[in-house]
């Protein structure tokens, strides 16, 4: 019975010794035939970087020094017509035997002495550009890469590459380019029984940091430290080349775990950071400091995606977000962000906040919670359908205590300093004790539903913010390829003028949004004090501020008196007040391109029973300007004129039919584009349409007038288009 068994044993047992003795003799052949093998290798690799790539490189002597120990010295890389990219006195690898058996080359040891790697990108001529050659065209099609295995396969290589032990001296990595430049000498870096310790010194003298940590590449776990002696950690190269200041106590690496299953890898890790400090013109004017922040990063890549999967948490101090991005590639490009917090209190979000980033809510204290949400998702293929939604909950939220912003101030007179170009202008009481300040009561209906129209024509319904006017500016935005912020509703307007500087930054309109919100969702201010406050502080001209002084200077009279037509006019030039005299032909009367504007904002006053239907033009043939200041109108053409009125002050546009009427029109070259873009139009544009615009025709051509009757033309079926796809028609 046992016999059977006995004789499959003996099998084995001949079949493993034949393959033990096989792999001897190979490897004894091996061995002897290994220094022919490696020249010959190292041949083979200098000629492909030559070929494909354009480098020189030479090798003083290349030897074994052990079964599986390599030996190199005097290594040099240059690419053609290039400054020298690298150089080696010494490098010295040994690779493991077993991962090779399985075709995985895994470092065990690297010895490497007095190195310099040399980048350079001078007058746009770089020496690494060959990392960026792309392969030929071929007629062959081929599928499109599966991004997980790639990602995969990638963290394989660098985790593969980590050798198991590291002893590196001197190395010397250089950056230079016309603007700026860094230097790092890496002195000592050594990895011993999975520890990391390393001395590296930037730009000589200036600073020595600190690599520490466990290293276990081999078990994909990895936790690094970045520290420098006594001082923080600065780029230099970031504040010389972008204008960015960055600097930090510590920050924390941590690879915990890479997997790959069911088509998905899985890169699970964290990141943090210690007194983190950011300035930059385009964030705040001021430092932005933040004492503790971290992420745990969970990045999940698929066939065709990349994504921050939802188990990813942002920390900064006590506010905790549940962050989920994807970034589809193909088919089509499609993005997503999700951001969802839980009940929090209010104060600690507060307390939170960033040091120097919204500085009106220094000190200020609060009762209650809140919870915040966020979805935004775009398809490329259809930017104008992008889902956007946005809500900051609250649970019994009081104010205590104002911070360093009193919000409250604009319910009772206070003092307003309007700046230009950061300096300031006379200062103006806004309340009784100025002459020219003018209650909400006091001011012609006509002036305050015409700019009610043009700006916010939702501003008593709406809490601060229009989404909708948010989303169609998320797709705007995309398809131009340029960021412009807009969706300003009248609220944010009067925030911005009254408590915020005029910087374009991105903490300046967060702030701009947060004050917003707590005003609103506080009954800080009522509806009829927010909208009285606006009237009496908006710009209207060069140094003219406030309804009083603008009814006064441009026709001569007090607000309670204007009329449709100088209402209409009033709001038409408030996303440009400094160019408001060029909308005047020199006898005072209004220019013929403005007909159009005040056909469109007079119905859709009268639509809201906000006027009477006009087939005259909505008071346009009656306005004039004040006598006095027709000697002022600059004798300009039409086409210069309606340029010049169509340039915004600012870098946010308004909710109503303004942030329509001030954008560009369609490209000369394709006429059609809105038309083919909005469809269709509706017999009262197509009557409207038909009407031949009205242009001073003095000293011109034909050409030149028939060049300018069609701008007109198109400008019309834009903003009418645009009017009836936003639900204002």
């Amino acid at each position: 019975m046992h016999r059977p068994i006995s004789k499959y044993i003996r099998i084995a047992g001949i079949i493993a010794i034949s393959l033990i003795i096989l792999l001897l003799i190979g490897g004894y052949i091996a061995y002897n035939k290994r220094e022919a093998l490696l020249q010959k290798e190292i041949a083979k690799a200098k000629e492909k970087a030559k070929k494909d790539y354009k480098l020189n490189i030479n090798i003083g002597s290349a030897h074994f020094t052990g079964l599986a120990t390599v030996s190199f010295s005097d290594i040099t890389v240059v690419p053609d017509e290039r400054d020298s990219l690298l150089s080696i006195k010494k490098f010295d690898i040994s690779i493991k035997i077993m991962p090779l058996i399985f075709g995985n080359v895994k470092f065990a040891d690297v010895v490497l002495d007095n190195g310099h790697l040399n980048l350079t990108d001078i007058k746009g001529v770089k020496n690494f550009d060959f990392l960026f050659k792309k392969k030929k065209d071929t007629t062959e099609k081929k599928e499109r890469a599966d991004l997980s295995i790639l990602a995969n396969n990638l963290m394989k290589q660098v985790l593969y590459k980590i050798p198991d032990d590291l002893d590196l001296r001197n190395f010397l990595v250089t950056f230079k380019s016309d603007s700026a430049g860094i230097k790092l000498l890496a002195q000592t870096a050594l990895i011993k029984d999975g520890k990391l310790s390393s001395t590296i010194k930037v730009n000589d003298t200036l600073a020595t940091w600190h690599f520490a940590g466990k290293m276990h590449p081999s078990d994909k776990d990895i936790d690094l430290h970045l520290y420098a002696d006594g001082k923080k950690v600065e780029i230099p190269y970031l504040q010389e080349r972008y204008h960015l200041k960055v600097n930090f106590d510590t920050v924390s690496t941590r690879l915990e775990k890479v997997e790959n299953s069911d088509g998905v890898t899985r890169i699970y890790g964290s990141w943090s950071v210690r007194n983190l400090l950011i300035n930059h013109p385009a964030l705040s004017s001021s430092d932005i400091i933040v004492p503790d922040g971290s992420i745990d990063a969970n990045v999940f890549v698929g066939k065709s995606y990349v994504s921050l999967d939802s188990s990813s948490l942002i920390k900064i101090k006590k506010i905790a977000v549940k962050t989920y991005l994807k970034y589809q590639l193909y088919p089509v490009k499609m993005y997503t962000v999700k951001m969802n917090t839980d009940w929090m209190n209010a104060q600690d979000v507060f307390d939170s906040f960033p040091q120097g980033m919204f500085d009106s809510f220094d000190g200020i204290q609060v009762t209650g919670k809140v919870k915040y949400h966020l979805h935004v998702f775009l398809d490329s293929s259809n930017p104008d359908q992008v889902q956007f939604e946005s809500a900051l909950a609250k649970d019994n939220l009081n104010i205590v205590k104002y911070g360093k912003t009193d919000l409250g101030r604009l319910n009772r007179p206070f003092t307003y300093t309007p700046y230009e170009k950061g300096k300031p202008m006379p200062a103006r009481i806004i309340g009784p004790q100025n002459p020219d300040f003018t209650p909400l009561q006091d001011i012609s209906p006509n002036l305050k539903y015409a700019v009610m129209t043009s700006e916010d024509p939702s501003f008593y319904t709406n809490g601060g913010f229009v989404e909708e006017s948010i989303r169609r500016s998320i797709a705007t935005d995309f398809k131009q390829k340029k960021f412009k912020r807009g969706g300003s509703t009248i609220s944010m307007q009067l925030i911005k003028n009254a408590f915020l500087s005029r910087e374009k930054t991105l903490s300046r309109k967060i702030e701009e949004i947060l004050i917003v919100w707590m005003i609103e969702n506080n009954n800080v201010m009522s509806k009829d004090r927010m909208l009285e406050v606006y009237f009496n502080i908006v710009e209207w001209g060069r140094n003219i501020y406030g309804i009083g002084e603008a009814s006064r200077y441009y026709f001569g009279k007090s607000p309670s008196e204007l009329t449709l037509g100088e209402g209409i006019y009033l709001a038409s030039i408030l996303p440009h007040p400094k160019t408001g005299l060029y909308s005047f032909l020199p006898d005072g009367s209004l220019r013929p391109s403005l007909i159009n504007y005040y056909n469109l904002i007079g119905k859709l006053m009268a639509s809201r029973k906000w006027t009477d239907p006009d087939s005259s033009g909505y008071g346009y043939y009656s306005v004039r300007l004040k006598e006095s200041l027709r000697q002022n109108i600059a004798p300009v053409s039409s086409s210069v004129a309606d340029s010049l009125m169509k340039q915004t002050n600012d870098d946010d546009d308004a909710v109503g039919v303004q942030a329509l009427m001030t954008k560009p029109s369609a490209p000369e070259k394709k006429p059609n584009f809105f038309q083919r873009l909005f469809g269709k139009k509706d017999t009262v544009a197509r009557k409207q349409a038909e009407k031949e615009p009205e242009i001073d025709t003095v000293g011109k051509t034909k050409k030149q007038i028939r060049q300018e009757k069609r701008a007109l033309r198109r400008l019309e079926k834009q903003r009418e288009k645009e009017l009836r796809d936003k639900g204002l028609m």
